[in-house]
């Protein structure tokens, strides 16, 4: 220390110096707590210890550059919602008119809470336990629930990308298999496949050659083979992809964040120049404004901004925890936000341009089919000819002519019209067809390609696209647990990651039993919806009502060097905890009204059917939610109650190259006082409230004064409390 300082000379001195405590540290130059007189935690000084302190601190990992950043966080935040999800509820809640409401949300609860995030990750840097250990110990259970949703929606999500591979290799043979009805002998007969005759080939080709699946989730059937083979190909790829952390996943981000626009695009193009695709666009966007006021359409598009964005699953904190202090993490917030939003306008016009163009194929089979029992009923004179307009030609006959006859002959044999089974065929009607999630990609989408030139090769197109939306968000997912346990416990990175990743295929095998479609589905229902919301609450409080908008928004401030927007203070402080506490009230309610159930296949009548879950079912069903949401309270009593130690007891600041770890210069006038002697600012013997008294070293004073060999004080500071005590 500088002979000159004003601490050296106040050491001489035996007058007494009233100064605060920001005052004091601004004078110094850069020093280490531990090797000075500013050492107030009282613990001896561990070189080793120090060493990997700094390690840590100075070492972290890094993004290799912003785009790599950019990509990540696009590549986690844009998956396979957005093409399967986006477009159903779109189509289900008023086609362009739901575009309103999912906006006006994604602008007051996803954008704040995305920057949100982001902001805590980077200027805490450290994992979704550590930051919120940091912000408030209290509510330290935030980071383990997000691990635990990350695991549970890691086991599942990886299976999908399982169905993706089985597919990819599937696409490798001109015709696709799913193209036609497998032809089986029944002795010297030939005939159709029954399940797949009274189904269609894409439906049969999905639930009996891909998950061989059971008639109910209570007939387990034994392992898939087939499954279990892309299961354990689906989970390598993740390792290794994870292997080296963001060294070897910001790598891969740079294929997986990019190929799927590539695809979306071309499959954009290729889907208006088909026939009917403008049908399907046309009617995707015609808005029904009525839906608007429904608050059903509201919850949904509330439900889907949570989601889309990765709010609460600790991915988005662990890739920004990677960041430089100064990185305008305002600016990515909002560029990846309405990246996703248009990403999912983009999914929505190529499904319903494939679907429009399917609708039309669907449309005129429809035609040709009731045509032909026309002609059968004119044959056998149970229709007259004079019924048929003269100009409808039977071998060039058209949806707008079939039509017409459909209407006259309705009209007059309007007594025995259902006698005769015709179909009115309307595009409409086949528009109107909603589909979602793995019937959208392995039944719809399928089928539709089916008919296109060269389908092949848009079929390995289509899911080496779901392969790497998937991978990019699993990557996401598993960086969610990876860092924060690695940042928290400091186990190997590599071998932790080896090991999760070889769990989760072991737990991961129950959903590659033929009934393991239907735990995919109770996963993705219940295991993350409740629990995220709740999670997403508390870090709102945390920040805004605990650790201080105020506070918070002046250390944006000085991170990035600007102040954000008076916006967020009010969306952060009131909009986004009210409205999420209203989408957590509404999911509760859904929860309860709607009966927990599944579509199961039903082999003998190849049809889907709604079933119940049985009690066993309902037990892992809860027992998910609880497990969940469990770290939320436990940690909380065990933390309230001292029954474990929250790391708070002792003060940490650390400055390195000038910049403190942990600021306290920032500090209130009154908090000042209660940081450095006790709790309350009126039990400081000081006669000045803003400030503490620094007594020369022969005095008495709340400090306990210890000589050291080599001349320097070790000034244990008896706390009463800390800042994170505090919170």
């Amino acid at each position: 220390m500088p002979k000159n300082s004003k601490v050296t000379q106040r050491e001489h001195s035996s007058e007494h110096v009233t100064e605060s405590v920001a005052d004091l540290l601004a004078h110094q130059e850069p020093v280490d707590y531990k090797r000075s007189v500013l050492n107030v935690t009282g613990e001896p000084w561990d070189k080793q210890k120090e060493g990997d302190e700094d390690l840590d601190a100075e070492n972290r990992p890094a993004w290799n550059s912003k785009l790599q950043y950019i990509l990540a966080q696009i590549g986690y935040s844009v998956g396979l919602g957005n093409v399967w999800r986006f477009p159903y509820l779109c189509q289900k809640n008023g086609g362009g008119a739901y575009l309103v409401p999912y906006l006006v949300l994604l602008i007051i609860i996803g954008l704040p809470l995305f920057f949100l995030e982001l902001a805590v990750g980077q200027r805490i840097r450290r994992g979704s336990i550590g930051v919120w250990n940091y912000i408030c110990p209290r509510l330290g259970g935030i980071g383990y629930a997000s691990c635990l949703v990350c695991f549970f929606v890691g086991l599942y999500y990886n299976v999908i990308i399982g169905w993706s591979i089985f597919y990819f290799f599937k696409s490798f043979q001109y015709p696709l298999p799913w193209s036609e009805c497998p032809i089986v002998k029944n002795g010297s007969v030939a005939v159709v496949e029954t399940e797949c005759e009274r189904s269609s080939a894409t439906t049969y080709f999905w639930y009996r050659e891909t998950l061989d699946i059971s008639n109910s989730i209570s007939e387990s059937g034994g392992l898939n083979w087939k499954m279990t083979l892309c299961l354990l190909v689906a989970w390598s790829l993740v390792g290794l992809a994870m292997i080296k952390g963001i060294q070897s996943s910001g790598k891969v981000m740079y294929f997986s964040s990019l190929f799927p626009y590539v695809v979306l695009v071309c499959f954009l193009v290729r889907g208006l120049l088909l026939r009917g695709a403008v049908d399907g666009i046309m009617h995707m966007f015609t808005p029904k404004l009525d839906k608007m006021l429904d608050p059903q359409v509201w919850r949904e598009a509330a439900t889907q901004v949570f989601f889309a964005l990765g709010l609460g699953f600790g991915g988005v904190i662990a890739f920004s925890s990677y960041n430089k202090q100064d990185n305008n993490c305002h600016f990515d917030a909002t560029l990846v936000s309405f990246i996703n939003f248009f990403t999912s306008v983009l999914a929505t016009l190529v499904v319903f341009a494939v679907l429009g163009f399917k609708a039309n194929i669907m449309n005129e089979k429809c035609v040709v089919e009731n045509a032909e029992k026309i002609l059968g009923y004119l044959n056998t004179n149970v229709l007259s000819h004079d019924l048929i307009p003269p100009h409808v030609n039977f071998s060039h006959l058209t949806a707008k002519d079939y039509n017409e006859m459909y209407r006259v002959i309705m009209t007059v044999k309007e007594g025995h019209f259902k006698e005769l089974g015709l179909d009115a065929c309307l595009l409409e009607d086949e528009l109107n067809k909603s589909v979602q999630g793995t019937g959208l990609a392995f039944i719809a989408f399928t089928e539709a390609m089916t008919h296109f030139p060269a389908s092949p090769f848009w079929s390995v197109m289509f899911f080496l696209m779901l392969i790497n939306l998937g991978l990019g968000s699993m990557i996401g997912t598993m960086s969610g647990i990876t860092t924060p346990i690695i940042d928290t416990f400091k186990v190997r990175k590599e071998v932790f990651t080896v090991g999760c990743c070889i769990f989760a295929f072991v737990v991961g095998l129950i959903f590659v039993q033929r009934s393991g479609n239907y735990f995919v589905t109770m996963f993705d229902d219940y295991s993350a919806t409740l629990p995220l919301t709740v999670v997403v609450i508390l870090e709102n409080i945390a920040v805004a009502w605990i650790y201080g908008t105020k506070k918070f928004m002046q250390e944006l401030t000085e991170m990035l060097g600007f102040r954000p927007y008076q916006f967020y203070y009010y969306t952060w402080k009131y909009v986004s905890p009210i409205c999420m506490a209203v989408l957590m009230t509404a999911s509760i309610i859904q929860l309860g009204v709607s009966p927990p159930g599944y579509s199961a296949w039903i082999k003998e009548e190849a049809a889907e059917k709604f079933l119940f879950y049985p009690t066993w079912a309902m037990a892992i069903l809860i027992s998910l939610i609880i497990l969940a949401s469990l770290p939320l309270p436990l940690v909380f009593i065990l933390r309230q109650f001292h029954l474990v130690s929250d790391g708070s007891n002792a003060l940490s600041v650390t400055y390195k190259k000038g910049r403190m770890m942990k600021d306290i210069s920032n500090l209130e006038d009154n908090d000042e006082t209660r940081f450095i002697l006790s709790k309350v600012p009126s039990e400081t013997p000081s006669p000045m409230p803003t400030h503490r008294s620094y007594l020369g070293p022969g005095s008495n004073s709340p400090m306990e004064m210890s000589s050291a060999p080599n001349g320097r004080y070790g000034s244990g500071y008896l706390l009463a409390s800390t800042p994170e005590s505090e919170l």
